[in-house]
């Protein structure tokens, strides 16, 4: 309300306010702004002598007739669905694909109806008939003679006067009976006209004649039409909303009342369409007893009333924030299963470089919405099923750090299976396998680790604050003191703890704990994964001071909250809805009550190399390639144009970690890295292949921890490489 309004003179009568201040307060109204339910704020500034505000003043006034039109309306003057052009267009759609789901419905079926139509018409005049015939062939005055004759004692002037009746009422009803009988020769003519006349004519004519004749023969319970129930991806409504929560238990039932009578939830936006569904946010009624955490612990019961699966259910607590409160609840009902299909190619598949300071790409939810996942300063942890994309979602991430120059990698695979041998171009260090070599490699990798934390911190603390303020790694510092993001990777952590001694286990475990819990404001980042997670496999002190967290399908509830966090699934975030069909889909839980059911995005094998091979050719020219990946003989040979026979190149990778390994052994490592190409190897074939590349063994025993047996030097299948490959990598 402006200055100069308040300074106007008062129009009509004068009520000053000054004489019962005392009794209630003064509100400021500020008509230039929504009105809302709430009062609004008493005024801060100090009282004056001033005259008080006249407009202020008349609404104030309780005897104001114009307080009311004053007043405005709290009802927006669109409604939900005509708020946006892309929400009138997706209701056309929906009303579109409704009116064209009826019209198949009922086209089917028009022969039906016409059969009943046909009986309904036949109906019809056979009572037209029975109730016009009483009045055509006077019966009723037939009865009345019949019964005076049937009399005993009958006076003959009752007779008399009988029969005069019924000789005047069939003198008066002569002339309907002629036009009777030549409405029936003419309906005879019609039939026969009918019958000679076009289609199209005997159409309009039978329509006309059988319409009233069927609407005639219609009974209270009949129904020429089938009722249509379209499918939810049709068609969704509150009243289909609140019968599902009554039958959910979550609102109570009639027991004989009207609907009206009974509680319903109060809808405050919707159902409107969506995107790929249906979007409501409703209360729960108050009086009822239940929130909304009640309503998400009962999503498979509500999926089932409203006839679809529980995937495609999404529902959330809507917060305060947010303009909710504790009985509030957002649902999406998807129109069919969300995440099948063709997967989404991952962006980074086409991008020469990224920044793992920035959120990476992760997929999209049931929306169709991006979903990206920022990783510094954080961990992360990847658990579910065999074979459900665990580990090419895991990739997903690590892909990122393949193209920033600045990130250095330490990569450990408890599998030691192909899904992790690109990185052989990239990585600082490469763990590949569980076996005794490769458990001590890991080991060591810690170690290193921890040794490079410790080193961070303490340049951190000695930087002035203007360089580093918070204590942490930033870019600028990151460039400067050459200190790279290190991102650690290990996959199958189970493997790994448990082949170990209980003793290795524990020490390796508090490892990974102070890397998870201290490393990321050093610039680590953990990216840890296994399969079902207990206290064998990972145990939970390692589990619970992970940050970031996603879940593929698990086999039930108690699995996913193993993996996502204890109490998690009955929040929502629960894994165990996903099928065996949803391969790289599952829960990503980012943070106490944040968490979204994710397609991730798809990245195979050989799109994961040639990203390695473009992470190695932005370190070398960064200057950035260290460790393994500066000493790989395969991918210096690749960068060199030079052929290396690939059972050298993959025997060199199984004896990564070995200057010596027996024969044994060796096959073993090879199968595990391609099946298809080595399971059917054995000594003599493996020989026979090695020889024809040219590898020339220097002593076919080898003694490993004590033991003699058949195997091979790594000297010797190095010797095989060429030699300016070699040199290159510095052998």
């Amino acid at each position: 309300m402006s200055e100069s309004a308040t300074e106007a003179t008062p129009v009509g009568t004068v009520h000053h306010l000054d004489d019962h201040r005392t009794g209630r307060k003064t509100w400021v109204v500020d008509l230039t702004k929504p009105h809302t339910n709430t009062a609004p704020a008493p005024a801060t500034a100090p009282e004056t002598e001033a005259e008080p505000s006249p407009v202020g003043e008349a609404v104030d006034r309780p005897d104001n007739p114009l307080a009311d039109w004053l007043t405005l309306p709290d009802a927006p003057v669109l409604p939900v669905w005509a708020r946006s052009g892309a929400s009138v267009i997706a209701h056309v759609r929906a009303f579109g694909r409704l009116t064209w789901w009826h019209t198949r419905y009922h086209g089917f079926r028009i022969p039906k109806y016409l059969v009943k139509t046909v009986l309904l018409a036949a109906r019809g005049f056979y009572r037209a008939v029975v109730g016009l015939w009483p009045t055509l062939s006077a019966q009723d005055h037939t009865a009345t003679v019949k019964a005076l004759r049937a009399q005993v004692k009958v006076r003959p002037e009752d007779v008399d006067l009988a029969a005069r009746l019924q000789a005047a009422h069939w003198a008066r009803t002569q002339t309907r009976r002629w036009r009777f009988g030549t409405a029936a020769v003419g309906v005879a003519v019609a039939a026969a006209g009918i019958a000679l006349a076009p289609p199209l004519l005997q159409a309009g004519i039978t329509t006309a004649v059988v319409t009233p004749l069927a609407y005639l023969g219609r009974g209270k319970e009949t129904r020429l039409l089938d009722q249509a129930a379209p499918p939810l991806k049709v068609d969704m409504s509150a009243q289909q909303l609140n019968e599902a929560l009554r039958a959910a238990g979550l609102l109570k039932s009639g027991g004989g009342k009207d609907d009206k009578d009974l509680p319903k939830v109060h809808c405050t936006m919707g159902p409107v369409r969506d995107g790929r569904g249906w979007a409501v946010i409703f209360d729960m009624p108050r009086g009822g007893g239940k929130t909304a955490s009640d309503v998400l612990a009962k999503r498979e019961v509500i999926a089932q009333e409203l006839g679809v699966d529980e995937i495609q259910v999404l529902m959330s607590r809507v917060r305060a924030a947010k303009g909710g409160n504790a009985g509030r609840v957002s649902m999406w009902v998807a129109d069919d299963d969300p995440y099948l299909g063709t997967p989404n190619p991952s962006p980074l598949e086409k991008a020469e470089k990224f920044s793992i300071w920035e959120p990476v790409p992760f997929g999209q939810d049931a929306r169709g919405n991006r979903i990206n996942v920022p990783v510094i300063w954080q961990s992360m942890f990847f658990g579910g099923l065999p074979r459900r994309g665990k580990t090419f979602t895991q990739r997903l991430l690590t892909a990122a750090g393949l193209l920033d120059a600045y990130v250095r990698h330490y990569v450990a695979d408890g599998k030691g299976g192909a899904d992790w041998m690109p990185m052989k171009a990239v990585a600082h260090r490469l763990v590949m396998g569980a076996e005794d070599d490769a458990i001590e490699a890991l080991k060591a990798m810690l170690q290193e680790l921890l040794a490079e934390m410790e080193r961070r911190f303490a340049l951190l603390r000695d930087l002035p604050t203007s360089v580093c303020p918070e204590g942490k790694l930033t870019p600028d510092i990151m460039v400067k003191y050459n200190l790279p993001v290190i991102f650690v990777t290990i996959d199958e952590l189970q493997e790994y703890f448990t082949a170990m001694e209980r003793e290795d286990r524990e020490q390796v475990i508090n490892d990974l704990c102070r890397i998870a819990r201290r490393g990321p404001a050093a610039g680590f980042i953990s990216n840890f994964a296994s399969q079902r997670p207990d206290a064998e496999s990972v145990p939970a002190k390692l589990r619970e001071i992970i940050t970031i967290r996603y879940s593929t399908q698990v086999v039930d509830r108690t699995s996913s909250d193993m993996v996502l966090g204890k109490g998690k699934a009955a929040q929502g975030a629960d894994a165990s809805v996903l099928s065996e069909d949803h391969k790289g889909v599952g829960v990503l839980v980012t943070g106490p009550a944040s968490y979204v059911t994710v397609r991730a995005d798809y990245l195979d094998g050989p799109t994961f190399a040639v990203l390695c091979r473009k992470g190695r050719a932005l370190r070398e020219a960064a200057g950035q390639l260290t460790g393994d990946a500066a000493g790989d003989v395969t991918a210096a040979a690749d960068a060199a144009g030079v052929s290396v026979p690939a059972i050298v190149s993959d025997v060199l990778e199984v004896m990564r970690h070995s200057p010596r390994m027996f024969t044994t052994d060796l096959l073993a490592g090879l199968v595990n890295l391609d099946e298809d190409v080595y399971g059917d190897f054995n000594a003599e074939r493996l020989a026979s292949e090695l020889e024809a590349a040219g590898v020339k063994r220097t002593s076919k025993q080898v003694k490993i921890s004590g033991a003699n047996g058949a195997g091979y030097q790594r000297r010797d299948i190095e010797a095989a490489v060429p030699a300016e490959v070699l040199l290159s990598v510095g052998r």
